[in-house]
Parts: C-alpha cells; structure tokens; sequence
C-alpha cells in the first residue's frame, strides 16, 4: 500500500518562500511508471496542479505557477519536495502530493491513485 504524506509549515509570510515535503512509503519514487504530483485547493476552488517530477527525475510544471515553483527530489529518503517563493495571501490553500501514472489532463482526483491527507497553508503576516 502506497502512502504519501505532505510536510511543512502551516503559516507563511508574505513574499517568503513556501517549502513543503511528501514523504513516500510503500514504494519507490524512482519507480518508471508513476508521476508524483504536487496538487493544490484554494478555499472554494478547483484543484490546481501545480508540477510533478517522475521516475527518472524529469520534472514538468503547470503553466500557471511555472515562475514561482520548484520541485526536487531525495530519492535516498524516498521524498520529493514543492517550493515555491514570493508567496501572497492568494497561495493559501491546502497541498497535497500524489501519484498518478501519466500526467494529469484534468483537475480532478480520478487523475490519481494515492494522495496524502493534505496540509493547510496559510499565507499571511
């Protein structure tokens, strides 16, 4: 069973650089199958896909938030990481990270197979 679980802080300031981690159990993140995706929801929106990075490293962003966001991995304790800088109050939202095998053509959750509980990130001074 594959779980994954998002890491960070929950309150960010203004114009500072949001960083958050997916820790992956069950199986690994180099795997050539899976696309491990960092999803966003802001209150009362639609699930943004904000980039995801696969097996071989390759990393793919979506158009949207391309300027200001970073993904990397740590394929020696089986995580991947989102960072994304000069954050606003409108960067508020809850993040999850999740796995899918190809890359998302939609925003919703049947584009995945596992997913993490989420974790809220408030933007604000």
């Amino acid at each position: 069973q594959v779980q994954l679980q998002e890491s960070g802080p929950g309150l960010v300031k203004p114009s500072q650089t949001l960083s958050l981690t997916c820790t992956v159990s069950g199986g690994p993140i180099t795997s050539d199958y899976y696309y491990w995706s960092w999803i966003r929801q802001p209150p009362g929106k639609e699930l943004e896909w904000m980039g995801a990075i696969d097996g071989s490293g390759s990393i793919y962003y979506g158009p949207s938030l391309k300027s200001r966001t970073s993904i990397s991995r740590d394929t020696s304790k089986n995580q991947f990481t989102l960072q994304m800088n000069s954050v606003t109050p409108e960067d508020t939202a809850v993040y999850y990270c999740a796995r899918g095998d190809h890359l998302p053509y939609g925003t919703g959750w049947d584009q995945y197979d596992y997913w993490g509980q989420g974790t809220q990130v408030t933007v604000s001074s």
